[in-house]
């Protein structure tokens, strides 16, 4: 018999995982522990995520080879880097948030369909109110706005605090941030939209997912309502 673990245990796991790593990378940041494992966990993710952003290009022979020229790289300059941990975070950081703004925002430009706009498709369908289009574009544009100013707010952090101020905020706080706007949206939403409207978060989540294994950084070319 197969063994499918509930979703509740993946969903457990998978935030152990990430407040493990967030500890891991503040203390790193801020110089505690060894300094070749804080290197470690600062690389790792940049490799993850070359990998998810290159794998629907569907030559895994390719990936392979830049994965493997960047370890030579980690390898040949292992001492610079490891003599620079926090600005190792800092790029991680920075990287990431710019990466998801370009992911949320791209969908803004013409005969583009926002990609809050998608997800409400995949759970509504293809026919949506033009109040709950004209809602989800906006929220796609706020989403777009908070990755670009929590970038620049962890880059004026990290240039004129301490680092353990700017490892606080980039590690520590980007994940409740992140659960806050998640959070603010639904509130907005329950004020602005009529019950029959409004998907759960559970939903919104479940959209999100299938959108991105489906078609990562992908965007169907539709008029704009």
């Amino acid at each position: 018999m197969k063994f499918s673990a509930p979703p509740w245990l993946n969903a457990a796991a998978l935030g152990c995982v990430f407040v493990l790593w967030a500890v891991a990378a503040h203390l790193g940041s801020a110089g505690v522990g060894n300094v070749d494992l804080n290197a470690a966990v600062a690389l790792v993710p940049i490799l993850v995520c070359l990998v998810l952003l290159l794998w629907p290009l569907k030559r895994p022979a390719l990936v392979l080879a830049l994965v493997g020229v960047l370890m030579v790289v980690f390898w040949l300059y292992w001492q610079q880097l490891i003599s620079h941990v926090a600005g190792l975070y800092y790029l991680q950081h920075l990287g990431t948030h710019l990466a998801m703004a370009l992911f949320f925002g791209k969908t803004l430009a013409e005969h583009q369909v926002p990609l809050i706009t998608q997800l409400a498709k995949r759970i509504e369908g293809d026919h949506l109110s033009a109040l709950k289009v004209t809602y989800t574009r906006w929220v796609t544009i706020a989403w777009t706005a908070f990755f670009c100013v929590n970038a620049l707010v962890s880059t004026l952090l990290f240039v004129a605090a301490p680092p353990v101020v700017w490892s606080f905020h980039a590690n520590l706080m980007t994940g409740p941030l992140i659960a806050l706007m998640f959070l603010g949206e639904y509130l907005v939403r329950m004020m602005f939209l009529p019950a029959h409207e409004r998907p759960s978060i559970a939903e919104t989540i479940r959209a999100y997912r299938q959108t991105t294994q489906s078609d990562f950084g992908a965007n169907p070319a539709e008029p704009r309502v």
